[in-house]
């Protein structure tokens, strides 16, 4: 199988006036986030309908994932319905990421930049879009297959997918939220999967990265308490090889190190007093 090698970016695909912008876009950094992981309502409100047009747009942009198709056209159209619906799609602007979404084909674990390359038959695509939408962010991916995809593939990304849900059912109030990733660990080892480690789940309302973080790997590193009402992602990547990458020269694209395929799925969540409520659902 051959590596995938950058392709030609199209501009910048401009946003209506009207829409409210979030506050680091084309800033060098966001700023700093200093409020509560625990939500109020009213935000909790906003970031179900955030939530759920970001899935709507997940679920959109992956129908469109076929054989011959470019990753620029998949970008416009997740653009081009968050627009019309009122939303700024997250990523454009952020820390310079110049596209609406991010396209990761193949071997790319994350942050791949929609291109010119179109997308071939037995591809696995993963589709990572965020809506900003009422002053909040919902954010969700998914990996979706391009026309006949071998079987190791296949079960990489239906295996992935299972890790995530394992992962959701592991959230309870008064857990630490390193049991995530001890059940996500667990269960992609049975497989021999590598299981990504610097990229991770994160805290997410106003602020698209609230400084929580949310590791899908067997760690005591980050244990802190789940509580009624926390808002946060659950993302793992997992790699049919090792889990070590590299990163291209554009410094956003990260592949495996041994070019070997990665899948990844992602759902925003709400911590409810029985376990996690979806947000990202269509």
């Amino acid at each position: 199988m051959t590596p995938l090698t950058a392709a030609t970016i199209s501009p910048r695909r401009p946003v209506p006036a009207h829409i409210p912008r979030p506050e680091y876009v084309d800033k060098p950094t966001p700023e700093r986030f200093t409020g509560s992981e625990v939500k109020d309502a009213g935000t909790i409100e906003r970031m179900r309908v955030a939530g759920k047009l970001a899935a709507q747009a997940r679920e959109l942009v992956g129908s469109h994932v076929v054989p011959g198709v470019t990753t620029n056209e998949l970008d416009r159209i997740g653009h081009e319905f968050l627009c019309d619906h009122g939303a700024y799609p997250s990523t454009l602007g952020y820390r310079g990421f110049p596209k609406s979404l991010c396209s990761s084909v193949n071997e790319v674990i994350c942050h791949g930049i929609p291109d010119s390359r179109r997308v071939e038959d037995g591809d696995i695509v993963n589709i990572d879009i965020t809506a900003f939408l009422d002053g909040v962010h919902g954010d969700t991916n998914a990996t979706f297959l391009a026309g006949d995809v071998d079987e190791e593939s296949r079960l990489l990304v239906e295996r992935t997918r299972e890790a995530l849900d394992r992962g959701i059912k592991a959230v309870k109030p008064g857990r630490r939220i390193s049991v995530i990733g001890r059940v996500i660990e667990s269960y992609a080892r049975r497989f021999g999967y590598g299981v990504v480690r610097e990229f991770t789940g994160h805290g997410i309302g106003t602020a698209f990265h609230s400084g929580l973080i949310v590791p899908h790997y067997d760690t005591p590193e980050y244990d802190d308490l789940i509580e009624v009402g926390m808002t946060f992602t659950i993302e793992p990547m997992l790699n049919l090889g090792t889990h070590e990458w590299e990163m291209w020269d554009d410094d956003w694209t990260v592949v495996t190190r041994d070019r070997r395929r990665s899948a990844q799925f992602e759902h925003t969540l709400l911590v409810t007093p029985t376990g996690a409520e979806v947000l990202t659902q269509p």
